[in-house]
């Protein structure tokens, strides 16, 4: 299928971001928090900090509440315990778990890239291009792959300028060869542009590799730190099994064994 292509022969310079707090500074710190819904603790007591530059991923069980927590963070859920602190002036791009688009809504990608918030057209392509998806600017959104789908939703992310990036089950859609890709393209996000990053992820094997610190949830913080001592931790074992610890590598870490 052919599609109306928007090329330059080069990359135009992106737009100028607003100033950035300093390196290392906590985007933002997540204290005591507590979900409460139908009755009953989706999560409580969790506690983590994103800064500057940092790739943290949240891995647990399904219906451990890590989609939950990363809803509370952008302030779609509200919480009963705790606080969420962010910093000033924090512009946040977002890579919901799920989308659905009516298959008989003709939408092209420019449109899906400008439904909530109006960018210069340059801004949009410079985004696409990013990631690699330029030439599917004026396709139905119908007519994309998963993995197409997928870029084109964290090119979307991209348009604010974000400082920090919450991604949740970003890699849907994508094959094994195509997660790697995908992640490498995130570490490279991370170090040009130096955001923080929130990764909820089922992806095991491949995240761990590409994370800086893991925290594992589970209606409540398991365990955190850096993925190998992460990975050797009782609490991860329980939940994953010894083969998943075995095939994974890396550090140390803060390991909290005081569960409610």
């Amino acid at each position: 299928m052919n599609y109306q292509i928007a090329t330059e022969k080069k990359r135009a310079p992106r737009a100028p971001r607003p100033p950035r707090a300093p390196a290392e500074e906590a985007l933002v710190s997540v204290k005591q928090l507590g979900l409460r819904r139908g009755g009953r603790w989706i999560v409580r007591h969790v506690n983590l900090t994103v800064r500057r530059g940092e790739i943290l991923t949240v891995i647990g069980p399904n219906g451990g509440g890590k989609s939950a927590t990363a809803r509370a963070i952008l302030g779609i859920l509200p919480h009963q315990e705790g606080e969420i602190v962010k910093n000033r002036r924090l512009a946040i791009g977002y890579v919901p778990q799920k989308i659905q688009i009516d298959e008989t809504l003709p939408l092209p990608v420019s449109r899906l890239m400008t439904l909530t918030r109006n960018y210069p057209k340059r801004r949009v392509q410079e985004a696409l291009d990013e990631m690699g998806v330029l030439p599917l600017l004026h396709a139905p959104v119908q007519s994309l792959s998963g993995g197409e789908f997928q870029r084109c939703l964290l090119a979307r992310a991209l348009l604010p300028a974000p400082d920090l990036l919450v991604l949740d089950e970003p890699a849907q859609g994508l094959d094994a060869t195509g997660e790697i890709e995908f992640y490498r393209k995130i570490r490279e996000i991370r170090q040009e542009r130096q955001c923080g990053i929130l990764l909820i992820s089922h992806d095991l094997h491949i995240v761990m590799r590409q994370t800086d610190t893991v925290l594992c949830l589970n209606g409540h913080v398991c365990c955190s730190g850096q993925p190998r001592a992460v990975a050797s931790s009782p609490e991860y074992q329980k939940l994953f099994g010894v083969s998943a610890a075995e095939a994974l590598a890396l550090y140390s870490h803060d390991h909290d064994h005081r569960h409610p």
